[in-house]
């Protein structure tokens, strides 16, 4: 039997021998028991924050709409699924950098409150590698982070909005008047009115350009959107006329209806508050780009909202920094100050955002710039706060 894998044992031998350059891929070389410790600290006290101040936000909502849910009868397994199923990741990943600021915070001053802290740097470790778990927990947030606000997110909030538009009175602009839209090179689509919960639009014409000429104007008494087509653009018009024109020439065809691909769709023609929350990452890519090649101007905040995300997702490194330098070392207030100046910070980071996604959409600010305006100067404050830690 032994002779028979013999084989096979020399074979994984020489394969290990092979592949023994990817040693630095084994965890256990930068991952040791201390910093499995500070891990697992770091990531438990982060979810067990969340649970608290989500909690206690979701019992302020109730207390705050249960008269709305009852006036419109909101079902109960609306209110659950639809609802706060979808509100606790929107929120929880809203204010992910308040999470970890206190996560930080929290757990770092307890260590240093029990001289945890001093006796590892008093081993001989550097501030630099106390860092390190700390630095791996963010990789692991801020994955988390950048996965929940690019895909899932995006999902629930259609149906969150949906929900609050039924029982809760927020009012959905479903309609749009005299729609006027560059869909292609040349090519300009107008429509009177534009129903929404219909995907139905009335009055509409269609006139393209070639040499700034005009060769072709086409009516419609009605288009209709095709929700169930298995490719997107795809409409039907009624009643509908084209007048070809060539030189003095004018050649005229109509019909009843008429199947049709317009480079257009339904969030191309009705904007609502916060439609760019419902769109994944690359659907907003997508978007931007499309907007972008017709000429609109009306992408800033959709920009703004796909930088954000990205920008967002560093923060936890910027304020993890800083609440370990700040934290780390022994005082005698305790904690107490530290989660204050923790709290006050973070607010003043998603006030900041606010404000500068604001500034970008109002003052015609690069959007890129607006979105990491904050991580640039809480930076700073991070550059400034590792000076000063304690070695």
């Amino acid at each position: 039997m032994k002779d028979r894998f013999a084989w096979l044992i020399k074979f994984c031998k020489w394969l290990g021998i092979k592949l023994s350059f990817l040693g630095f891929l084994n965890l256990r070389r930068y991952i040791k028991r201390l910093d499995w410790y500070i891990i697992k600290k770091f990531i438990g006290t982060y979810f067990f924050s969340i649970i608290l101040i989500i909690s206690i936000s979701i019992v302020v909502d109730i207390n705050e709409n249960l008269a709305k849910f009852t006036e419109y009868h909101a079902p109960l397994k609306a209110i659950v699924f639809d609802y706060y199923a979808n509100f606790i990741p929107y929120f929880a990943n809203l204010f992910s950098a308040l999470f970890v600021f206190i996560a930080v915070i929290f757990f770092t001053s307890k260590l240093a409150g029990n001289s945890e802290v001093i006796a590892i740097l008093a081993a001989g470790v550097s501030f630099k590698r106390l860092m390190r778990p700390y630095m791996i927990s963010c990789v692991l947030i801020s994955m988390l982070n950048y996965y929940l606000s690019a895909y899932v997110i995006p999902h629930g909030n259609v149906v969150r909005q949906n929900f609050e538009s039924l029982y809760k009175n927020k009012k959905k602009i479903t309609s749009a008047d005299n729609v006027m839209l560059q869909i292609d090179k040349g090519v300009i689509v107008y429509i009177q009115h534009y129903d929404d919960r219909l995907k139905k639009g009335f009055g509409f014409s269609l006139d393209k350009f070639e040499n700034k000429k005009l060769v072709d104007h086409m009516t419609a008494m009605e288009i209709q959107y095709d929700t169930i087509s298995d490719s997107k653009y795809h409409w039907r018009m009624s009643n509908w006329k084209e007048r070809h024109l060539r030189g003095l020439r004018e050649h005229i065809t109509n019909g009843n209806q008429k199947d049709t691909t317009l480079y257009m769709e339904p969030t191309d023609l009705v904007y609502s508050k916060g439609q760019q929350e419902t769109f994944t990452s690359p659907q907003l890519k997508e978007y931007i780009s499309k907007q972008k090649n017709r000429g609109s101007g009306n992408v800033v905040q959709y920009e703004v909202e796909y930088h954000k995300r990205i920008a967002s997702s560093f923060a936890s490194f910027i304020l993890t920094i800083i609440g370990l330098s700040l934290s780390s070392r022994k005082r005698k207030g305790g904690m107490g100050m530290y989660l204050g100046l923790g709290l006050a910070l973070s607010f003043a980071y998603i006030m900041l955002q606010t404000v500068s996604s604001t500034f970008a959409i109002q003052a015609d600010a690069p959007p890129m710039l607006a979105a990491w305006i904050p991580n640039m100067i809480f930076a700073i404050i991070a550059l400034f706060c590792y000076k000063r830690a304690p070695r």
